[in-house]
């Protein structure tokens, strides 16, 4: 069997439901050979960043490895920043490249290329895969394609590279070469028992005490656990901005997103609290604000996790449970069965009441025009179809995060560690393909120009994807951040900054497209965005130029002094 015939076998037989991918040269032997198995669906799109961020949503909304494929030289290198997105957000994905033929490769020549195009592609995405490979020989591929798909899903999760050169995929494959489909099995680790009861003595011994629920619960596969966990623990849960839709709005106990642009009362939550059980979270920055000291003072902080050097790493002082969550949930949760559990309701009333004296939707209150926290809370009523929504980065990223009220079975995509512009509609492709419901994309005016040309896989796909523009006509969070630190001069945020009407836009590539900028006019846009839930659809929503992101830590301060009613006392450094 030829090489590229076995893998688009393989394709079929590991459940991969798609590829995305651009066609080039040395990628033409696999296009063909999955084209003629005709079990594995190709969606080619118009940039490779795009197909990287589409496989990345397929193994967020799946847990199986999402695929993109790209030629050698700039389809491999423009694959990059969503195989970073994928490894910094632990999205389980494959990676396939061309590589030029073996005989056109510089090898150990002081030269810097030899082959037209010829890119040392595992070099580079070394740093950012839990593995990268080149495949030497025919009969390498499929041991070394086993170990792809296994790698990417065990442990913590993320992206696997592997670099075909064009000579090997056109080569047979002895019947004694080929490996029959082995299945991906988690790499367990199972949490000390005593170290179980103890985290568990401390947590049920608290006051006021706190869930922290982190992207890594996504990851883990372990969301349906989870809510059982809190259920049975019977204490409030924050979460991060990775974790918005780990457990459903209706839930009782959930309070909200902590963070730099975390919801007021759930950061006053998260100060007040005397004790933080941390799943799925790393810590970082984003979470704790720059004052570690103040974020861990008076309180204890147990944090599990799968990798021991995250633990401890930024918020130091932490009792470490080592464990991956599926089992550490299992073993709390047999345990849990045996205690007797408090209700904290007077706990519960406290943060109750810190969410009642300062909603989301107040923060911007007075504002001209739309206010964005209102207008998510309008969405979320009017997308009760949805499957997911898929969030780009920017300001409308936060104000979709404190407000959009997600469903039980509903999930929320955003490019977290990467922080990467233009992940929101390739991601959303990924997603309506991969589950075949209907996806609310939710972008900025600067975030969608970095990928507006996947309008026409929107198109010639006919995919379900409701697209919201909140177009402010500027970079706003980094417009924000010059108005903060320096004294509003918005050079390439606003001044020498455009954006065209994407109404004209997507009415150009054939897409029924509106624009609303009165709040009156909202409610009305909405119910026509979903006039036929099955047809792609773009509403542009005009808010004001300068409306920022609120509230926000102040900077160097600890995290429930958040702006605008506290300031920061020194600049940003991330």
């Amino acid at each position: 069997m030829k090489i590229s015939d076995y893998i688009a076998a393989e394709l079929h037989r590991r459940g991969v439901p798609c590829v995305f991918e651009v066609s080039g040269g040395m990628i033409t032997h696999l296009l063909d050979s999955i084209n003629r198995d005709g079990n594995t669906r190709i969606v080619s799109v118009h940039h490779e960043q795009a197909a990287a961020f589409a496989a990345e949503a397929v193994g967020r909304m799946t847990g199986n490895p999402g695929v993109a494929m790209a030629t050698s030289g700039p389809g491999a290198t423009n694959l990059l920043t969503g195989i970073a997105s994928s490894y910094f957000d632990s999205s389980p994905s494959v990676y396939l490249t061309g590589q030029v033929n073996r005989n056109e490769q510089r090898g150990e020549r002081k030269i810097r290329q030899l082959g037209f195009q010829e890119t040392d592609i595992v070099a580079m995405a070394t740093p950012i895969t839990k593995a990268a490979w080149r495949v030497e020989t025919a009969e390498d591929l499929p041991v070394l394609l086993d170990r792809a798909f296994a790698l990417a899903t065990e442990g913590r999760p993320g992206p696997v590279l592997l670099d075909i050169p064009m000579d090997v995929q056109r080569l047979d494959l002895t019947e004694a070469s080929m490996r029959s489909v082995v299945p991906a099995h988690a790499l367990r680790q199972y949490p000390d028992a005593a170290g179980v009861r103890d985290a568990l003595d401390i947590v049920l011994g608290a006051e006021r005490p706190l869930v922290l629920l982190g992207g890594g619960i996504r990851s883990a596969l372990a969301a349906k656990q989870l809510r059982k966990f809190v259920q049975a623990l019977r204490i409030p849960a924050v979460h991060s901005l990775m974790a918005v839709d780990v457990l459903p709005c209706d839930e009782e106990l959930r309070v909200g997103m902590i963070g730099t642009y975390g919801n007021r009362w759930a950061n006053t939550a998260m100060g007040n609290s005397d004790c933080l059980l941390v799943l799925g979270s790393r810590l970082d920055v984003r979470q704790t604000g720059a004052d570690t000291a103040a974020f861990a003072a008076g309180r204890s902080i147990i944090h599990v996790d799968c990798e021991p050097g995250e633990i401890n790493n930024r918020v130091a002082g932490c009792r470490a449970v080592v464990a991956t969550l599926p089992e550490f949930l299992e073993a709390a949760i047999g345990e849990l069965s045996r205690r007797s559990v408090p209700e904290r309701t007077g706990w519960r009333a406290e943060i109750a009441e810190w969410k009642a004296e300062w909603p989301d939707i107040a923060e911007l209150a007075g504002g001209r025009g739309i206010n964005p926290n209102v207008f998510m809370h309008q969405l979320s009523a009017a997308s009760q179809a949805t499957g997911s929504y898929v969030i780009d980065v920017g300001q409308h990223q936060m104000w979709a995060a404190q407000s959009i009220d997600v469903g039980s079975d509903q999930r929320f995509l955003t490019s977290g560690g990467m922080g990467s512009m233009g992940f929101a509609l390739p991601a959303a492709i990924g997603a309506a393909v991969s589950t075949g419901r209907p996806a609310v994309m939710v972008a900025g005016d600067g975030s969608f120009q970095c990928n507006l040309q996947e309008l026409q896989t929107v198109v010639r796909n006919r995919l379900p994807i409701k697209m919201i523009i909140i177009n402010n006509q500027c970079h706003g969070m980094v417009r924000q951040f010059q108005e903060s630190y320096f004294e509003g001069r918005y050079q390439s945020t606003l001044w020498g900054y455009s954006a065209p009407d994407f109404e004209s836009v997507a009415r150009g590539y054939g897409i029924a497209a509106r624009t609303t900028g009165q709040p009156g006019d909202v409610e009305e846009a909405l119910r026509w965005l979903w006039e036929d839930p099955e047809q792609p659809a773009l509403l542009q929503v005009m808010v004001d130029t300068y409306a920022n992101a609120y509230p926000k830590i102040a900077f160097g301060r600890p995290i429930t002094d958040m702006e605008p009613l506290a300031q920061p006392i020194e600049m940003e450094s991330t």
